[in-house]
């Protein structure tokens, strides 16, 4: 039997992301709605929170992708 090891040892929330890459906090949020936990999107939930959207490196860099497609077409961002 073998035992799946996750190897995610850090993420970033979308807010540090927004800042490092000068971005839209909310434009942001409205791409990675689209995402899923296979590309690297996961929720951070504290007591007395919500929850904080937050992403792996691999997130990130989908995110990137992402925003880059709905900057060449921005008619296509479901809001």
């Amino acid at each position: 039997m073998s035992t799946h090891v996750n190897k995610v040892h850090h993420v970033t929330t979308l807010a540090k992301i927004a800042k490092d890459l000068g971005e839209d906090e909310d434009w942001l949020c409205d791409i990675a709605n689209e995402m899923e936990i296979e590309d690297g999107l996961i929720w951070v939930y504290g007591v007395g929170e919500d929850g904080v959207q937050a992403f792996t490196d691999f997130g990130i860099d989908n995110l990137i992708e992402l925003s880059k497609f709905y900057k060449e077409h921005p008619e296509l961002l479901r809001r």
